[in-house]
């Protein structure tokens, strides 16, 4: 029997892997050694490039929430484009689509923002249905997109637990040309089915903040959860008197270490 997926490199699940974005997603941890997303949950133009140009070459992903940009235009998402090409990671629109598969699809290839065609990764809450896999994909596997179920939230009180959870695993097995894994807290892979986990609220410090965020540290998230990717947003960008880069650099090696720890 081949090793848990939870023990495997990177480099070995990305040779064995069936979704070319997944390969892709693998060969870029490898190469710069980082499992680190950054949520740039920021709402002007020049703030998100610039953070994403200095936080670039340390972050595997780079995960964004479009709609709060006030001066959004094309030239954003062309220069956005521009840095994942120059730092190597690819874009995450944490859109989390939740309506019927006809909307979706017209959501997520067009209107204002066309995420489809710059983002290689979003994401859905399955409340509405299967059909909101099959309209998504209609859309984004011609393009090689990947997709992400919102198995479980890092909000206290989340909804998304038991039996709801199991639906989205459920379903990313019956979808598993284009979904690719989940937002979540820990794996949810098998022997069959390799999926990637990335797991928002982490921190270097465990706590939580006045709206309900949980937070949780690197080594937990990866080592004891058997999870793939964190998220962190604010602990990077959102600290007085600390370069973000230096922040980044912090989160970085304290991800890779939990991982080396994990394989070991």
């Amino acid at each position: 029997m081949a090793k848990a997926f939870k023990a495997q490199t990177y480099g070995e699940r990305a040779q064995a892997h069936h979704h070319t974005l997944v390969r892709t997603l693998f060969g870029i941890m490898e190469e710069k050694k980082t499992n680190l997303s950054l949520a740039a949950d920021i709402n002007t133009k020049a703030e998100l490039l610039e953070i994403a140009d200095k936080v670039g070459p340390y972050i595997c992903v780079l995960k964004t929430h479009i709609d709060v940009i006030a001066d959004f235009d094309q030239d954003l998402v062309d220069r956005l484009v521009a840095l994942s090409k120059k730092h190597n990671f690819l874009i995450f629109e944490d859109r989390k689509f939740a309506d019927i598969g006809n909307t979706v699809k017209l959501q997520y290839g067009g209107g204002v923002y066309k995420i489809a065609s710059w983002a290689h990764i979003t994401n859905c809450h399955i409340i509405p249905g299967e059909g909101i896999i099959s309209g998504l994909k209609e859309v984004g596997k011609p393009l090689d997109r990947g997709l992400l179920l919102l198995a479980e939230m890092s909000s206290k009180g989340s909804l998304a637990v038991g039996s709801y959870t199991d639906k989205n695993v459920e379903l990313a097995k019956k979808h598993k040309d284009f979904v690719f894994g989940f937002i979540g807290s820990r794996t949810f892979s098998d022997e069959e089915h390799d999926f990637v986990t990335m797991t928002p609220g982490v921190n270097l410090v465990s706590g939580n903040d006045s709206l309900g965020q949980q937070f949780r540290t690197p080594e937990h998230i990866i080592c004891e959860n058997g999870s793939d990717i964190i998220i962190v947003g604010r602990g990077i960008y959102a600290q007085e008197g600390v370069q973000p880069e230096e922040l980044a650099e912090k989160y970085r090696k304290a991800g890779w270490d939990a991982y080396l720890k994990r394989i070991q």
